[in-house]
């Protein structure tokens, strides 16, 4: 009995994450080499590739000393063989060094390219808010999981581009210096067939060849849909952790719900994925492993076996046997890199299918056109001109709003839900393209948007209390007395402890620090989408009638249920729906308080 489960197919790849043209590779790895760490990447790579060819060079001297050992060997010649195994010694003593700086600097080159790739990818997917965009992209999305994007593939992309160039250099290198010295000592080949008498010059050079280029070709025939099965363990990979950290981020949610086996149930979906496609990698990586390795193995005695004719003729001795057998190795190991590789190749193109369909995701953010402009002007008012919303799809969401928020002045927003008022915000936070119209907003006024669910970084509380400022940018005083008046004087004396504080405070508290926040950055201009609903009324009341005395002159445009908060407002924009006869939508009318 066995535990394997019939898996199906794996699911095809999207068509434009198939196939990564040459142009897209060289797209990646390019930037880089002309940076402005250009000197020191090629200075690295030149002194790698020098002690390659050391490398290459040792062994080609370690082939001419196999046939001296052997044939000293072969005549007991003592002396001569002590001298031998000193140089030997010399020459492996040269090799075990060259061989450690090699791996140390290509180590250094390694993480150079990943530091420098990773920061640029970083700054990339945070610029103009792409990593928002592409989460709200989900129809056009080509990637999946940026976080593995930046974190696994560019980490593979710099180390195995580097293995892949550098080995095939090396294989370069080595066929050219061995199979001169195959040509030489092979000797010709004489034969006869058809009646006519044949010479093959270098014989071993064109059997090596030939066998090489067989192997080659079945390895590709057997092993070309290794790519998209790597392709799709990585994203099944990536979709499983992502399920456990989801669960981990909502642990009290699900356990309140009792919803452990519905998130079992998930978790295991995701997991028959990653063992279906993983029996599929082992059942091609068991064929590819038996070409590689009877080809490998075969090897070993084939140039032994083309040999042998001439040295049991007496043509060649033993030394020259055993050089000859050493060349067709080095030679028959540099034509199948492309063998050797094979594995690393698969991950590689994998790994650039992925970060050519995640920068097609950013350029498509970056670049997604928007009807709405937010703009900067030089008055003190917050002003809305024909600002219309859609949904993605065109259908309406909120009618024409023409407003003006003077300085100072108090906005609720309320209507029904999904009405589109949070929507109006993201609009306003240039989040939300859809639509049309102008929003201007004071130049050079601070602003903060507080959403419903705050978001607290892990660390300290002191630098979850001062995001988005750096940790450190207020006095500890500052810090203590907005706590006592958000309600929050129990977390006084925690300012060094780190946390996770999303699972360590309550939805409330979580709030109240929001607001600790604003008053510790003074915005001019503050948005705040339900971010009291989950406080008691008291509470509420009490942090919107601080907003005013602790920050003059601040503009305030919220959202919000209660009814209560009303009189701290001079303004509601009220969401409507639209009038019978008219297509879908709301309209907003604003009503004095």
């Amino acid at each position: 009995m066995t535990d394997r489960q019939p898996s199906p197919p794996s699911p095809p790849l999207p068509p434009t994450l198939a196939r990564a043209t040459r142009a897209e590779i060289w797209r990646l790895i390019k930037p880089f080499w002309v940076s402005e760490e250009k000197w020191r990447a090629w200075a690295l790579l030149g002194a790698i590739l020098a002690l390659n060819l050391g490398m290459v060079y040792i062994n080609v001297r370690l082939n001419s000393w196999n046939r001296d050992m052997y044939n000293v060997l072969q005549s007991r010649d003592y002396p001569q063989f002590k001298s031998l195994l000193w140089q030997f010694s010399g020459l492996a003593f040269v090799f075990v060094a060259i061989a450690i700086y090699s791996v140390y600097l290509k180590q250094a080159l390694q993480i150079r390219w990943r530091y420098w790739m990773s920061t640029r990818y970083l700054d990339r997917w945070l610029a103009h808010r792409a990593y928002y965009r592409i989460e709200q992209d989900q129809a056009g999305r080509l990637s999946d999981n940026p976080d593995q994007r930046i974190a696994e593939d560019l980490h593979a992309l710099t180390t195995d581009t580097l293995s892949l160039v550098l080995g095939f250099i090396s294989s370069s290198v080595t066929l050219f210096s061995f199979i001169h010295i195959l040509w030489t000592v092979s000797g010709p080949l004489a034969f006869s067939a058809l009646g006519q008498s044949w010479v093959i010059p270098g014989y071993m050079v064109w059997f090596v060849i030939a066998y090489a280029t067989v192997g080659s070709g079945v390895v590709w025939w057997i092993g070309r849909p290794l790519v998209g099965l790597s392709f799709n363990q990585e994203r099944f990979e990536a979709n499983f952790r992502f399920g456990l950290i989801r669960v981990r981020e909502h642990a009290e949610a699900v356990a309140l719900y009792r919803g452990e086996a519905q998130e079992r149930a998930q978790l295991t979906a995701r997991l028959d994925d990653i063992r279906g496609n993983w029996w599929n990698i082992m059942t091609l990586t068991k064929r590819l492993n038996v070409a590689v390795n009877f080809y490998g193995q075969f090897a070993v005695i084939f140039p032994m076996l083309v040999s042998a004719p001439r040295y049991f003729s007496g043509a060649i001795s033993l030394g020259v046997l055993m050089q000859i057998s050493d060349a067709f190795g080095q030679v028959q190991d540099a034509l199948s890199w492309f063998i050797n590789a094979f594995t690393t190749l698969a991950s590689w193109k994998a790994s650039i299918n992925r970060l050519a369909g995640f920068n097609a995701d950013v350029e498509r953010a970056t670049g997604m056109p928007r009807s709405i402009e937010v703009a900067s002007h030089a008055g003190t008012a917050v002003t809305v001109e024909g600002l219309q919303l859609s949904f993605p799809d065109g259908a309406p969401m909120m009618r024409r709003l023409d407003a003006r928020v003077e300085s100072g002045e108090h906005v609720l927003i309320s209507g029904p839900s999904g009405c589109g008022k949070s929507t109006l915000i993201r609009a306003m936070a240039e989040l939300w393209p859809f639509g049309e119209g102008r929003i201007g907003l004071p130049a050079g006024a601070p602003v903060m948007f507080l959403p419903q669910r705050s978001y607290l970084p892990i660390g300290t509380l002191r630098a979850a209390l001062s995001y988005p400022a750096a940790e450190g940018s207020f006095d500890d005083a500052l810090i203590t007395r907005y706590l006592a008046l958000c309600r929050l004087s129990h977390l006084a004396g925690r300012l060094d402890l780190a946390a996770n504080w999303s699972q360590a405070l309550s939805p409330g508290e979580q709030q109240r620090l929001a607001f600790v926040r604003v008053f510790l950055n003074r915005p001019s201009l503050v948005f705040l989408d339900e971010a009291s609903s989950a406080m008691d009324g008291e509470t509420e009341e009490a942090l919107y009638a601080a907003l005013p005395r602790e920050l003059q002159g601040v503009t305030v445009i919220s959202i919000a249920h209660r009814e209560t908060l009303a009189r701290f407002h001079d303004v509601r924009w009220k969401f409507l729906p639209e009038e019978a006869g008219k297509v879908g939508g709301f309209r907003v009318e604003a009503v004095p308080l």
